[in-house]
């Protein structure tokens, strides 16, 4: 196992940079999530900090894999690819359930219905 001492100062700053900003940009969506008053508008903090927060945490985790190995390590990236697709598209099927679930109770702020939705 390699050990995080074997890192070149330049390359352990980086990734402590990095780190650092995608954990602040989490933390940016999961306030984004407390604030915001209706579940429509909770909906799109959390997917922007947390798509954001994983893209440069992947990053770091890229550059941090291949200093160390002294070779490009880019297996990462399928981390960043899968987490990129589910979470927008899971954040997206909540919020059509959500408003099937309105329209249907007829509760709450539901937009209208467009004819061609029929």
């Amino acid at each position: 196992m390699i050990q995080a001492p074997d890192l070149p100062g330049w390359a352990a700053a980086l990734v402590a940079l990095l780190l650092l900003a995608g954990a602040l940009a989490a933390l940016v969506g999961s306030i984004g999530l407390l604030r915001m008053q209706s579940f429509y508008e909770r909906v799109h903090p959390p997917t922007l900090g947390s798509t954001l927060g994983m893209a440069l945490i992947v990053l770091a985790s890229i550059i941090c894999s291949s200093v160390l190995r002294s070779r490009p390590s880019v297996h990462e990236v399928l981390i960043g690819l899968f987490l990129t697709v589910t979470t927008p598209v899971a954040f997206m099927l909540l919020a059509r359930a959500a408003l099937y679930r309105e329209r249907v109770e007829g509760g709450g702020y539901s937009p209208p219905v467009d004819e061609g939705e029929k």
